[in-house]
Parts: C-alpha cells; sequence; structure tokens
C-alpha cells in the first residue's frame, strides 16, 4: 500500500476516528514478562532508534500511536521529566515503536524514518504536541505536511517518505509481532527490561519500576 494524498483523503476520517477512540480496553496483562531478546529483534527489519546511552542499565520499549490520545499524553506531560530524570543521567534507554493503526500513524512514523536517526524522535515528539491541530483536521495530509515543512520536509521529500511501501510492510510486521508474540492490545504499552505495563504511565508509576532495577 502507498501512502498517496487519495490514500489519506479517502481514509483520513476514519482513521481520525479510529485513532481518537483508541484500541480494545483489555490490554496485555500487566507485569507480565517478556523474553528480552525476542523484544530486542523486532520484526521487519526496522532498525530501533534509541534515545540514551546504549548499555543503560534499564530499557524502557514503548509501542505507540501517534493518533493515541494516551500516547499523546505521555509524550507531552511525563516523557519530558522521565528524559531528565532518567534517560539524560545515562540510567534509562528508550525506543519507541511504532504500533500502526491507521493511515495516519503510518504517515508520522514514515516521516520519522525518513527525518533520520538524529530527527527521529524529535518528529515524533512534534507530532504528538501537535496532534489536535492534525488528527483532527477535515484535511490530515495537508496539516501533516504543513507541520513537515517545519520540520525541514518539501513536497518532494514529504511524499517520497509517505509513499515507501517497503516501510508501510515493515511497520505491519512490527505490529503484528507486537500482538501475536507479546500481548499487546493497546497503546501506549511500554516494557521496561521486558515487565508489561499498559496504558498510559505517571512519572512515580514508572518511578516504581525503574528504580529497583538501578539499585
Amino acid at each position: 500500500m502507498k501512502l498517496t494524498r487519495r490514500h489519506t483523503l479517502a481514509l483520513g476520517a476514519a482513521a481520525t476516528a479510529i485513532g481518537l477512540v483508541g484500541l480494545p480496553a483489555v490490554q496485555a496483562a500487566e507485569g507480565d514478562v517478556v523474553n528480552q531478546d525476542a523484544l530486542m529483534n523486532p520484526a521487519g527489519g526496522l532498525s530501533d532508534h534509541v534515545l540514551g546511552e546504549e548499555d543503560a542499565p534499564v530499557t524502557i520499549i514503548e509501542y505507540a500511536s501517534p493518533t493515541c490520545p494516551h500516547c499523546a499524553s505521555f509524550h507531552n506531560e511525563v516523557y519530558p521529566q522521565l528524559k531528565e530524570q532518567y534517560i539524560d543521567t545515562g540510567e534509562v534507554k528508550l525506543i519507541v515503536r511504532p504500533f500502526v493503526r491507521n493511515v495516519l500513524d503510518a504517515a508520522i512514523f514514515m516521516l520519522a524514518e525518513a527525518a533520520g536517526e538524529d530527527s527521529y524522535h524529535n518528529v515524533i515528539e512534534t507530532y504528538f504536541n501537535t496532534q489536535m491541530t492534525w488528527a483532527t483536521s477535515e484535511a490530515p495530509r495537508d496539516a501533516i505536511f504543513e507541520i513537515a515543512q517545519d520540520l525541514g520536509f518539501t513536497q518532494e521529500s514529504f511524499d517520497a517518505a509517505l509513499t515507501n511501501q517497503e516501510l508501510f510492510v515493515a511497520m505491519e510486521a512490527m505490529r503484528e509481532q507486537a500482538l501475536n508474540d507479546f500481548g499487546l492490545e493497546g497503546t501506549p504499552t511500554f516494557y521496561i527490561n521486558g515487565k508489561t505495563l499498559s496504558g498510559g504511565k505517571t512519572l512515580e508509576q514508572l518511578t516504581a519500576e525503574i528504580d529497583p532495577l538501578l539499585n
């Protein structure tokens, strides 16, 4: 599937509705431990974008959807504190992985991949910060492009990013692995050294899981 203008506009309304309503309430069981080796080998051949020190003692893997309001709340309100307190200090590394629920989710992660390693997380955070602008727009592709221009994209590079079929297929494989192998059923879902934490979390809830691993 290629994410052309026709696809995006045709699916935009449905994608927005799905994204803001969310997935079923039943999620991966809180506290379940997933095999860490399996977690660190994502399907689809995509490389993880690690934020923090590679040798950090705690690894947080987050499966996120850009249209998910709970994901946006986490990234806008909790993530800056987590980054300052744990990631910037070298104690935690964070890996944000795509969980594509609709065409708009796919578009955002495609842009992040196209932006390159140094800009990947900035693209993701920018779209979380502006979620209520583009995710609810009657012309979501145009709204996404307007923000992309501020991130350095041209019309040509934007269109190229959204027609990367190989990347789209890889993200679908990653989603299926999360569903079938890791028991994920909602976003955001976090795995802290393999332990499942489902749904949006406060800094205090994350701290309760992280600190014992540091001690």
